[in-house]
């Protein structure tokens, strides 16, 4: 019996149409309109043999089919070459798409992890996605699915390309800022040994552009690399990294500065950034505690400095602040 009725396209037709379709989008002409309907279609048919139905599931022998099409005839790489050129809808399937081939698994191997290594321009075209309005959450989305696999990540990670990131999450819109950072932050913290690694290896290039970071006008970017600063540097993968940030003395400065400013979040985020490292330099060992140290030894916020309030985290919240304006 065969796989695929008359009335149903198999995975190299299916292919071949949307290729033909998205050419025909790209030349901007009479026939876009026809050609958005066909790309709609085929992305739908694309996404039912990967996903399948509530009543049927994803037949395996296709979605090898649809996978190795993807490969060979470069198709993955002219769905994210294109994607401001799709429909709304037409992205959301392009993305989910995405995600689920780069999940595929055929024993230990995931082939499209694989694809990608080999073609790692593809990472690179998500990144400048960020540049795209249009597309930016969408290339976010496709991005850290990315990123879940370590060689994906250190391909970004040990790339001229992984600086745009301090570009990117001082963007001015704020959904693709913030989206930016959540890529950031997680190329930083999810592969714990390659990190500090990259980290040591980049130490000085990344960290004079994280300072700037550290100083921005933006109250969201300045708390949010605060925060992520103190999960760095207290990671016990990071000691090095620790040791070496805490021994310059410019950046006890920046932190005592970051003590002193007028939000009581950037005040809280800027203490555990200075009490970590200190706690754990002053940690009783054996030693202390025969000559009579004491092991109840801690730190503790200053009465000067009180933890933030729930009101002050509204107040605060720029995300609140900014979704209301953007309406006007």
């Amino acid at each position: 019996m065969p796989l695929f009725s008359k009335s149903h396209k198999n995975p190299a037709e299916i292919v071949k149409i949307l290729r033909d379709n998205l050419a025909i989008l790209e030349k901007q002409d009479k026939k876009t309109d026809k050609a958005s309907e066909e790309v709609s279609k085929s992305l739908q048919a694309m996404k039912e043999i990967l996903c399948g139905t509530s009543d049927k599931e994803p037949p395996v022998e296709a979605v090898a089919q649809l996978s190795q099409e993807l490969y060979n005839t470069g198709l993955l790489v002219t769905l994210i070459a294109d994607l401001q050129l799709i429909d709304f809808e037409g992205k959301k399937d392009v993305t989910q798409i995405f995600n689920n081939i780069l999940r595929r698994q055929i024993g230990t191997r995931i082939p499209t992890v694989e694809y990608i290594s080999a073609h790692p321009h593809i990472l690179f075209m998500l990144l400048k996605g960020y540049e795209v309005p249009q597309i930016a959450l969408r290339c976010g989305i496709m991005l850290r699915e990315c990123i879940r696999h370590e060689p994906l990540a250190k391909i970004i990670l040990f790339s001229n390309q992984f600086q745009d990131f301090f570009k990117y999450v001082e963007l001015s819109t704020f959904d693709i800022a913030s989206d930016a950072f959540a890529t950031f932050k997680d190329l930083l913290t999810r592969h714990k040994v390659l990190v500090a690694d990259f980290l040591e290896q980049n130490y000085d290039t990344i960290f004079e552009d994280y300072e700037k970071l550290l100083q921005s006008e933006n109250y969201v970017t300045k708390r949010q690399s605060l925060k992520l600063l103190g999960e760095l540097i207290l990671d016990r993968h990071n000691f090095a990294i620790m040791t070496k940030y805490i021994s310059k003395p410019e950046n006890l400065k920046l932190t005592m500065n970051l003590l002193r400013d007028k939000s009581p979040n950037i005040q809280f985020e800027a203490f555990h950034v200075f009490k970590g490292p200190s706690e754990r330099y002053a940690r009783p060992t054996e030693k202390n505690l025969d000559s009579g140290g004491s092991s109840s030894r801690r730190w503790r916020m200053p009465p000067s400095l009180p933890s933030p309030t729930p009101r002050a985290l509204r107040r605060e919240n720029p995300g609140r602040q900014r979704c209301g304006s953007s309406s006007d």
